[in-house]
Formats: structure tokens, C-alpha cells, sequence
């Protein structure tokens, strides 16, 4: 049986390579970048990577004290290479720059590419997080992306540093000033000092950050972020208590949908009540086993009344939700086990109706790029396909 699991997802990854290869850039509709006042705060809300990348090199260009950079995937192409000068001319002028990065996100980049990032203070989550008494824990990806300018600039959300995500990929990403900056410059400096207890002393000093001077309680924005080194995981309680609230619309975006029992639970019982549930997710994702794990929950979902909403053309990958016009999320965790109980994430949840709106906006923009899923299509798919999902359904919790 394992062996015809492992067979199957060797022909699909190479079957989906040979047909991305011939596959032509598509241009997906955006939303314009519109500035949204909130207590004292300014949103901005990105949807195209071309404009998010100017204004996040803009703002590390016009940094006068600190810029700490968080990411998943840095590739070492155009866009890549821009943020790394933009880095590294901060801290020439006297800027104090530091930048995280996942190892395994980066096996595919060639090592001289971070040796070039003089002048700033580097950190990158290792494989295994050393330790004398190895634990799963240990194994956390970082796939958190934030950047924090001047401790008065944050931007959050799905986007990866690459050429890819440019104009191939549609994403969202959010730029926040105002009070709540602190709390997300408090996330990146508390993964940049975590030191795992029984860790092995690194041969490189690293300086010691400082938590923000000033946070606030009574903002609307509340930040979650998952810590595997801690096994606290509240992101996942986070839409749980959301959707549990929901009395009208549910209307979330996923670049990877593959649920646990109790998420499903909960947007049953939404759609039981009479909520709106809708989900965009992507035709066809960049991972195709993904692409196959989140297919064995699509018959349950449309029996139990969920709307789901095959993106065209390209690469969804936002992890986004708007629930009844009051609450909002933004942030980097998809609902699949690894993001919601392995991996470092972070998520900002908005309570503020005007958020809301324009969340809204940008979901039916999304809509008229999507083609809905319709409960007698999906059960009339071939009986190949229908074994496949059944084949692979033993790995869904392993994703």
C-alpha cells in the first residue's frame, strides 16, 4: 500500500511539472492599494506582488534606525537580490538590519546568496533546532513573513520573497502603522532571541533585541502566532472562535485547504445555521499532492453546505478571511495541520467594519476570476480520480 501511495505521488509531481512547464503567465484581476483609516492606524491591503515588493523596498530605503525582515522563501533571482541591496545599503548608512529566513525553504538556494548580506545580522531556523532531548518540536518551519521598519511600519501576510510571486501569484499582504506595529515587531524579536533550552551555544554572537518600548491593550488589531517551540498553536483557535461567531458570511481564501475534523465541524455548523460560507481555493496550487489531500474533503464540505470557489489561472496563495462584515484576517497560516500545529505562523486579526468592507471587495474580485464547485460536478468525477484521493487520504494528517 505504501508503496503504491509513494508511486502515485511520484507520477503526479511529475506529470503537474511537465504541464507547468507549458503553462503561459496569466494576469489575474487585483484590487487598487487603498489607504483605510482604524483607531489611529493606517491599512493598507496589497493583492499584487509588483506593488507590495516597491513599497516594502521603499520603506527599508527610507529606515532610519532599525528594519528586521522575516521570511520564508528568499529567492535568489531579480526580486530577491533587490531586497538584499535594499538591505544592505540600510545598514552601510547605519541602519541596524536583521533578517530571518527558513533553511529547508532554501535548499534550493545557492548558500553564497546569504553570505552576501553584509553589514546585517542574519539568523536562519535550522532544519532541527538543537537540542539535547529532540522533540518534534525541534522541527518548526519558520514560515512567517513579516517586515517592521522604524518600529512604525508592519507588513504582514502570504507573500514570499521571489520573482515567482511577483506577477504569477496572487496573494495578500497588509502594510499597518499605528500602535499595533509594536505587537508584530514584538513577534519577530522574540523569535530572533529564542535561544532553545539545551541548545547547543552558537559560535556566532548574535546581539540581543530589545522588546518594543510602548504596546498597546485596546487596539483593534490582535496578533496570534503559532510557536512550535512553546506547542502553542492559537491561530487555529483563532478561526474556530471566528467561525463559531459567524451569523451571516463567511468568506475566506486558502492557498491550502486541508482541515481537521473540527474545523469542518465548525463550518458545518455555520452553514447550518444559515451562514454564508464561502472558500476560494486554488484550481490547481503549486503542490499537487496538496492539491489531491485537500480534494478528499470537498464531498463532505459541499454535502454540509460550503461554497467552494476553484481560483483560474494562477496561484492563489492568500490566507484570508472576513467574517460577517465586523472581523478580518490576515496573516501567513493555512488551514492544514502543518501551519495550524508544526510550523511558526503568524496571523492579525481585525475587528473593524471598514477592514471588513474592503476584504469584501477584494473576495468578489477573487469571485469573478473563480468558477464555483458545484456538489453533482464533483460527484461526477471519474472513478481514477475518486481512487486516488482514497489512495492518498492516509497522508492528510501529515499535511
Amino acid at each position: 500500500m505504501v508503496t503504491a501511495q509513494i508511486a502515485t505521488m511520484a507520477g503526479l509531481v511529475a506529470f503537474n511539472g511537465a504541464k507547468r512547464r507549458s503553462r503561459r503567465p496569466y494576469r489575474f484581476p487585483t484590487a487598487p492599494v487603498e489607504s483605510i483609516e482604524v483607531s489611529g492606524h493606517e491599512v493598507e491591503i496589497f493583492t499584487f506582488g509588483r506593488d507590495l515588493y516597491a513599497a516594502m523596498i521603499s520603506d527599508i530605503e527610507s529606515a532610519h534606525h532599525t528594519v528586521y525582515l522575516e521570511t520564508f522563501i528568499w529567492k535568489n533571482d531579480d526580486v530577491g537580490r533587490r531586497f538584499r541591496q535594499a538591505l544592505v545599503d540600510a545598514a552601510a548608512r547605519g541602519v541596524e538590519v536583521y533578517a530571518m529566513w527558513d533553511t529547508f525553504a532554501n535548499l534550493v538556494v545557492d548558500p553564497r546568496f546569504f553570505r552576501q548580506l553584509d553589514g546585517v545580522h542574519v539568523r536562519a531556523q535550522p532544519l532541527v533546532t538543537p537540542s539535547w532531548l529532540p522533540t518534534l518540536r525541534n522541527l518548526g518551519r519558520d514560515h512567517r513573513k513579516l517586515l517592521i521598519v522604524d518600529s512604525e511600519i508592519a507588513y504582514i501576510g502570504g507573500y514570499n520573497i521571489g520573482a515567482l510571486y511577483a506577477d504569477r501569484w496572487r496573494d495578500t499582504h497588509a502594510r499597518i502603522t499605528g500602535p499595533a506595529v509594536g505587537e508584530l515587531e514584538n513577534v519577530f524579536v522574540d523569535m530572533w532571541n529564542q535561544r532553545p533550552k539545551g541548545a547547543l551555544t552558537s559560535r556566532r554572537s548574535q546581539p540581543v533585541l530589545p522588546s518594543p518600548d510602548v504596546r498597546y491593550w485596546d487596539t483593534p488589531f490582535a496578533v496570534h502566532r503559532n510557536s512550535p517551540r512553546m506547542a502553542v498553536y492559537p491561530i487555529r483557535n483563532m478561526y474556530l472562535e471566528a467561525i463559531d461567531r459567524a451569523s451571516e458570511r463567511i468568506w475566506m481564501t486558502q492557498g491550502y485547504l486541508i482541515p481537521d475534523d473540527d474545523v469542518v465541524a465548525a463550518l458545518h455548523q455555520a452553514a447550518s445555521r444559515g451562514v454564508d460560507v464561502r472558500i476560494v481555493i486554488p484550481a490547481e496550487s503549486n503542490h499537487v499532492i496538496a492539491d489531491w489531500l485537500s480534494r478528499g474533503y470537498y464531498d463532505r464540505l459541499l454535502h454540509q453546505g460550503v461554497r467552494l470557489f476553484l481560483y483560474q489561472g494562477a496561484m492563489v496563495h492568500a490566507k484570508t478571511c472576513t467574517i460577517d462584515g465586523i472581523w478580518s484576517t490576515i496573516g501567513t497560516a493555512n488551514l492544514d495541520r502543518l501551519s495550524l500545529q508544526g510550523n511558526y505562523e503568524v496571523n492579525v486579526a481585525i475587528t473593524d467594519s471598514t477592514v471588513a468592507q474592503r476584504m469584501a471587495e477584494i473576495f468578489e474580485i477573487d469571485l469573478a476570476n473563480c468558477v464555483e464547485l458545484t456538489l453533482d460536478e464533483w460527484q461526477s468525477r471519474s472513478h481514477v480520480a475518486k481512487f486516488t484521493e482514497t489512495l492518498l487520504s492516509p497522508w492528510r494528517p501529515f499535511f
